[in-house]
């Protein structure tokens, strides 16, 4: 047997892809839930920090510096496998929507602070001047300002939850690498697992090119000021 009909076996292949399609869907659906809540929560954790009030401000800090500081497995595997032990029990599916939320939420918030610490002083003293309030500043004067600074890393963010979805195979979730890692030891073949590597970079890779973009977008604008 070749190097082809072990890792590229077309037969293989085939009759593996709807397995890993419906793996590719549990991916996608994971990391669109794991960014939408992560995003949410990071950016009230960022208010929290900025504005909160002191005692407040330490918690999220103390969140955001725990939650950056450790691995994304490992809080998987906390959730996953130690809360059942005082009476809390998710699914796979939950606990690693869970994990990565609370991972991203640290980092976006982290990133949303730095977008808005980078507006002049001076746009929150005109807006009060106007008699907005916080949130109408926010909404209408800081944040479109902030958003040019934060999409860039954002995106490359939101890139490594979808890479990191691929960790729920460890709490059996069947995702695209778990599918994919079934299937090769059924079929006794490692094209499935080829499979699942074109699969995400199918996925992956223009977002990797977009965030490109939009670091060189945002280069230029800041020259252009």
């Amino acid at each position: 047997m070749d190097v082809i009909d072990i890792f590229f076996n077309w037969d293989v292949l085939v009759r593996s892809f709807p397995i890993l399609l419906r793996g590719l869907g549990n991916t996608l659906l994971l990391g669109v839930a794991s960014i939408v809540f992560g995003s949410v929560f990071g950016l009230l954790l960022c208010f929290a920090r900025l504005y909160g009030p002191k005692p407040i401000q330490y918690l999220a800090i103390a969140y955001i510096d725990v939650f950056r500081a450790l691995p994304i497995l490992v809080v998987l595997i906390l959730i996953y496998y130690a809360l059942p032990f005082v009476g809390l029990s998710f699914s796979s599916f939950t606990s690693a929507t869970l994990a990565l939320s609370m991972v991203l939420a640290a980092f976006t918030a982290e990133v949303c602070r730095a977008g808005i610490e980078t507006v002049a002083k001076g746009q929150f003293e005109a807006a009060a001047s106007l008699g907005l309030s916080f949130w109408q500043t926010m909404r209408m004067v800081v944040l479109p300002q902030a958003v040019r600074v934060m999409i860039p890393p954002l995106t490359s963010n939101c890139i490594s939850t979808f890479k990191d979805t691929a960790l729920a195979s460890v709490v059996a979730m069947p995702d695209l690498l778990k599918q994919a890692n079934d299937t090769q030891a059924l079929m006794a073949n490692p094209t499935p697992l080829i499979g699942a590597a074109i699969l995400y970079f199918l996925l992956l890779w223009p977002l990797v090119r977009l965030v490109g973009y939009l670091e060189k977008r945002s280069a230029q604008a800041r020259l252009g000021h």
